[in-house]
Parts: structure tokens; C-alpha cells; sequence
């Protein structure tokens, strides 16, 4: 099992009379596995960790980014797998908002979150917590035929400059 990493970059943006926006990027592409999951979000945890702009302890942010970054994830293994296919985690972080994004082969099912009454003991929970721990989340479609699952957390990390 291979993680890619190394797809870290920084762009910074100006507009005449608008504030500097930094724009920070983490990327990895990961098997649609629950190990290739697992091991792509701790990629994402330890690239925002290093991210923060104060020290520890943490507020909680990094907690529910984590468990929203784990849902994702899993969603793409379990619901996006493609034989020869990898999914991409894909975080940008511009000013106090995160966005996460996860990319996977299958476009044909989009995620929808399943009433509470639906969920059976072993799953079925996941986007609901998305949807109650993001500020937003949504899915587009992915040409060629994939889907980018995102959410948009205020990320606590950061600190304003």
C-alpha cells in the first residue's frame, strides 16, 4: 500500500487595496482502502497540525477536522473504490477557513446523508456528521466520471494577521 505525498505548496494573493490572502495546499493520493484512508488522514492531521500559527493545547478544531477528514475518507473507500483507481485528500487553507476535498472514481452515487431512522448500528452515520460539524459541504462531479465530496470548516488554527 503506497501513499503519495509530497504535494504541499503555498500561493499568495493580491489585489490593489484587499489584504494579502496566503493560500496554503496539502494533496495525497491514497487507495480506496480503510489502511489507505487511516494513513491519508494522518498525513492531513500532521501537515495542519504543523499549519497552526499558536501552540498547543488545541480548541477542539483539529479533533473535528480530523473526524471530518476521517469520514470522507472512508466514504471514498467504502463508496468510491474503482479497481486501479486512488482517491485524493486534497486540503486548502486561506486565512481561517478549510476546505477539504476528497475525489474518488465513482460519480454515479452521490453522497447523500441518510435520515437518522435509517442508520443502522454498524454505519450510515457518517455525513451526518459532516453536515453537523462543517460550516458547509457539498459534492460536485469530477470529470471524467468521478465525484469531489468538500466541507468548509473555520479552522481554528489560524491565528489572524
Amino acid at each position: 500500500m503506497s501513499v503519495t505525498l509530497g504535494e504541499v505548496n503555498q500561493e499568495i494573493v493580491t489585489a490593489p487595496g484587499e489584504p494579502t490572502v496566503v493560500a496554503r495546499h496539502f494533496s495525497t493520493l491514497f487507495p480506496t482502502t480503510a489502511k489507505g484512508a487511516h494513513t491519508a488522514r494522518h498525513a492531513a492531521v500532521s501537515w495542519l497540525v504543523g499549519e497552526r500559527d499558536r501552540p498547543e493545547p488545541d480548541d477542539g478544531s483539529t479533533a473535528t477536522v480530523s473526524l471530518i477528514i476521517a469520514e470522507l475518507t472512508a466514504n471514498a473507500a467504502v463508496h468510491g473504490r474503482a479497481a486501479g483507481r486512488s482517491a485524493r485528500l486534497a486540503l486548502t487553507l486561506t486565512g481561517p477557513v478549510l476546505r477539504i476535498e476528497v475525489t474518488d472514481a465513482r460519480g454515479e452515487r452521490p453522497p447523500r446523508p441518510r435520515p437518522v431512522a435509517e442508520a443502522d448500528g454498524e454505519s450510515g452515520r457518517g455525513l451526518l456528521l459532516v453536515e453537523s460539524l462543517a460550516d458547509a459541504w457539498g459534492c460536485e462531479p469530477h470529470h471524467p466520471g468521478g465525484k469531489t465530496v468538500w466541507a468548509d470548516c473555520l479552522w481554528r488554527g489560524e491565528a489572524a494577521r
